[in-house]
């Protein structure tokens, strides 16, 4: 006789302390054995793809459950961050050796399993998975990714409320945690358009934006979804999950009979337990500490760990499930099993547990289960076997064609944007060449200019060598002349002072004609002394020019190195006739101030004059006593 399995549609409405029952319909029968398990994943495990369904299942959306034990909040429990010295100068050495993209040090693996330090298990992921070997071209492209609109944004916004409620992070709406949560998740999926957003990503990426910034949780997450195979469980029909729980479902069997017996006696199947167990890696109902260590074990070793944990969980409950009927099993799994791992301890038994575990045959089980694919496929009506293929086909070819156009729509505003780039690169091209030409003709011109001004500075120089040469041989023989005059004067009055004179009619004629000589003398004198004066002046001011006009010449040399200045040459040839007409005007002032000098030095003459006469009126009375 055929057992007879029949579908019940439950419509649930939830309320934020309890759900309550609203109506109960009748669904068609479901197939047998593998069949069945292909129909309810295919109805249960839509909510998982971020779909709205209108049969919600009661079996996969656990939170549901009516019992008064709460399970544990995601999210929850506290991850201890002491590290040992030792601990930490282990990991230094290990990733001092481990640069990105080399082979992982032969000690990496037992540090890793046995618990990355938190203070560097951001930095450690990214390495494991290798996010890090492309982080710049995933931070630009994810710069761009959460500027696009997503068709899962509803979804989303529905989602992230219920994301790690328990953390502080992600406990306020609209705080930092759920807008980067927001974004990663929106980002993800309009990068993989095929899977989109399922729900149970927002778990995973939670768990790394606790560890890492925005941009490199987007690159972890990416290498997750593609390098680890975690996006093929996600995909059309679930079959790389269903292949997954079959495996475990025959890893069970073989190392825990007894448990396995009782499982399907109660009738639970293994994806009634598991499945979010995988589609989320733990991080959905177990406690942070558990999910870190985890998420290290499976970065480091793949998906064989997803198994390890999954046996260890049940090889710790195997006592109470084998005592328990379908509901509270089901309970114990929801609830009990995450809240027995909220002690550190519990979990790092647990996982000592997990990697002590050795997995095989899981090559052997999927062939098995390949075999029975086939054999339900063969076994299958053609027409019903065509139909789904043919609906399968369809929406292939609907996703292909929206990814068609969206990338035709890309491939439009880039090509438009190019075109723009290339007008205004064109332009500037142009605008570049005048600028370009321009200054080469500028460059000329500062050139010849520049020769020019060189020329004009070196005939002032030898005109100024020239003037100065010259006023210092006048300078000379002047003062020959003072110096000779100077002697005259000199003997002149030491003959007077010689010679006796006795008449006074001899005394008054030979002071007459001295006085007159000497007052000629002195006048003489003092003229060239002020001639003299006024020669040194003059070079004084020829050296001060000269320097005032080699200090300007420099000057107007840089300024013509940097731009065109068509006044320089001409204010140059200015400043020049300037000098030769302030030359002209000093050298008419000093013949007028020669002139004015005479009456001053025929006063210093009375004066000088006053003074020879007092000298000698002394010495005629000396030489009458």
């Amino acid at each position: 006789r055929r057992q007879h399995i029949v579908r019940y549609h439950l419509f649930l409405k939830r309320s934020p302390d309890s759900v309550n029952l609203l109506e109960v319909k009748l669904g068609g029968e479901v197939e047998q054995q593998q069949g069945r398990l292909s129909a309810l994943l295919a109805s249960g495990l839509a909510s998982w793809r971020g779909e709205t369904v209108e049969e919600p299942s009661v079996i996969l959306n656990q939170d549901d459950d009516s019992d008064s034990d709460e399970p544990v909040l995601s999210g929850s429990g506290e991850v201890s961050k002491e590290c040992t010295e030792a601990e930490l100068d282990t990991w230094g050495e290990v990733l001092k050796l481990w640069s990105p993209g080399t082979t992982r040090p032969k000690q990496l693996g037992a540090l890793v399993r046995a618990g990355i330090p938190d203070a560097l298990r951001g930095e450690v992921w990214q390495r494991l998975s290798g996010a890090s070997e492309k982080m710049e071209i995933t931070m630009e492209n994810y710069r761009i990714l959460v500027t696009k609109d997503s068709p899962d944004d509803k979804v989303i916004k529905r989602d992230i409320h219920r994301t790690f409620p328990a953390n502080d992070f992600f406990k306020e709406a609209g705080g930092g945690g759920q807008e980067a949560l927001f974004r990663i998740s929106k980002a993800y999926s309009v990068y993989d358009s095929e899977i989109g957003y399922c729900q149970g990503q927002s778990f995973l990426i939670a768990a790394l934006l606790l560890q890492m910034p925005e941009e490199q949780s987007f690159g972890v997450l990416v290498q997750i979804m593609q390098r680890y195979g975690l996006r093929d469980m996600f995909r059309e029909n679930f079959e790389l999950l269903q292949l997954r729980f079959y495996q475990l479902q025959r890893l069970v069997e073989t190392r825990l009979p007894d448990l396995h017996s009782h499982l399907q006696e109660i009738g639970i199947e293994t994806h009634m337990y598991a499945s979010q167990w995988f589609l989320t890696l733990f991080s959905a109902k177990f406690p942070l500490f558990l999910v870190f260590r985890v998420l290290d074990a499976f970065l480091m070793d793949g998906v064989e760990v997803l198994f390890q944990v999954s046996l260890a969980l049940l090889m710790t409950a195997r006592k109470e499930l084998l005592a328990q009927d379908f509901e509270t099993a089901m309970k114990y799994f929801r609830v009990n099993i995450p809240k027995r791992m909220r002690s550190e301890e519990h979990a790092k038994s647990l996982m000592k547990t997990a990697t002590s575990i050795k997995i095989k045959k899981l090559n052997k089980y999927q062939k098995e289960w390949n075999h029975i694919k086939e054999q339900e496929r063969l076994a299958e009506d053609p027409v019903t076997r065509y139909q789904k293929e043919n609906k399968k086909l369809m929406a292939d070819t609907i996703r292909l064609e929206r990814e068609n156009d969206q990338l035709a729509q890309q491939l439009l505003t880039s090509k438009i944007s190019m075109r723009a780039d290339i007008d205004r690169l064109e332009d500037l091209k142009e605008s570049l060449e005048k600028d370009v030409g321009s200054c080469q003709q500028m460059l000329q011109d500062n050139k010849a200019e520049s020769q020019l001004l060189k020329e004009e500075v070196d005939q002032l120089k030898c005109l100024l060598k020239r003037e100065v040469e010259s006023a210092e041989e006048q300078l000379r023989s002047k003062d020959n002349i003072i110096t000779e005059y100077k002697q005259i004067a000199s003997d002149l009055s030491e003959k007077l002072n010689k010679k006796e004179i006795t008449s006074p009619e001899q005394r008054k004629l030979v002071e007459g004609e001295n006085s007159i000589k000497l007052d000629h003398a002195m006048k003489r004198i003092q003229e060239l002394e002020l001639e003299l004066a006024q020669t040194k002046l003059a070079l004084v001011e020829t050296e001060c020019k000269n320097q005032d006009l080699t200090h300007q010449f420099t000057t107007q040399e840089t300024s013509s190195s940097n731009s065109q200045n068509n006044r320089n040459s001409t204010w140059f040839a200015k400043t020049l006739t300037s000098i030769k007409e302030a030359a002209a005007v000093t050298t008419a002032t000093n013949k007028t101030q020669g002139s004015g000098a005479g009456g001053v030095a025929g006063a210093g003459g009375d004066m000088r004059k006053s003074t020879s006469e007092h000298t000698v009126l002394n010495h005629q009375n000396s030489s009458m006593k």
